[in-house]
């Protein structure tokens, strides 16, 4: 699934005609460039979040074929947050399932990611990787099996305890959806806090390769010197 419903509001003005996933990145829409990582990791049926105009994003992707997947709409007639969108597309995910965003840019081993989750038999898997300022991610701690033992959605500085983040890619079970009512829920907020705290198993696994949101101007100028200079898609794969 591809969570593609984002404002983008720290994109202005490039975001005030277009959702976030459709901001350019190197001639394409971001999220083209998530498409092609599920295809080269075997994933062609794809369910897509949508909220802000999401008729450009079905105008612009229709319904996958001229990428060569098939893709499955999931319009949010208001914001339902990150899990309450997911929520919405509970009947087609009825089987081991990944969730990534729209609008970052990586090169991350999705295979490894699920081959991690299975072999764990875990509920629900978050791929971590690092960064310089955890400030505006969920920065985690896992013990040494991998499971997450603390969790805080954008912290203060001062409650910074570590720069391993929160990647926005997870693989779940259908089973997850127990813990998702209907209406607005979002993971970061109140999912995984919950699994947390009644101490179901949530797994994290460090993942190898480039990865990069684009939430900021600073961040989406620096995506493209980093397409420059070859360090996203030199290699497309990376073991984890």
């Amino acid at each position: 699934m591809i969570m593609a419903g984002g404002v983008g509001s720290r994109l202005r003005p490039l975001t005030d005609t277009m959702p976030k996933p459709m901001v350019p990145v190197h001639g394409r829409p971001a999220m083209e460039y998530a498409i092609e990582l599920l295809k080269q990791h075997g994933i062609t049926e794809i369910a897509v979040t949508l909220c802000f105009y999401p008729e450009i994003i079905m105008n612009y992707f229709g319904d996958g074929s001229r990428f060569g997947v098939q893709l499955h709409y999931f319009i949010e007639n208001e914001p339902l947050g990150t899990a309450g969108s997911v929520k919405q597309a509970q009947e087609f995910l009825d089987e081991t399932f990944l969730v990534i965003s729209g609008d970052g840019i990586t090169n991350i081993n999705l295979s490894k990611i699920i081959e991690f989750h299975k072999k764990k038999q875990a509920l629900a898997t978050m791929a971590l990787t690092t960064v310089d300022d955890p400030t505006q991610f969920g920065i985690v701690i896992t013990d040494e099996r991998g499971f997450i033992r603390r969790f805080i959605e954008k912290p203060k500085p001062e409650q910074v305890f570590s720069n391993t983040i929160n990647a926005g890619i997870y693989a779940f079970e259908p089973g997850i959806f127990e813990y998702i009512p209907s209406g607005f829920y979002d993971f970061s907020k109140h999912l995984f806090p919950l699994l947390l705290q009644e101490k179901f198993h949530l797994l994290g696994v460090h993942a190898r390769g480039y990865w990069k949101d684009i939430g900021t101007m600073e961040q989406y100028k620096q995506v493209h010197i980093d397409i420059n200079n070859g360090l996203v898609f030199k290699e497309l794969m990376y073991a984890i």
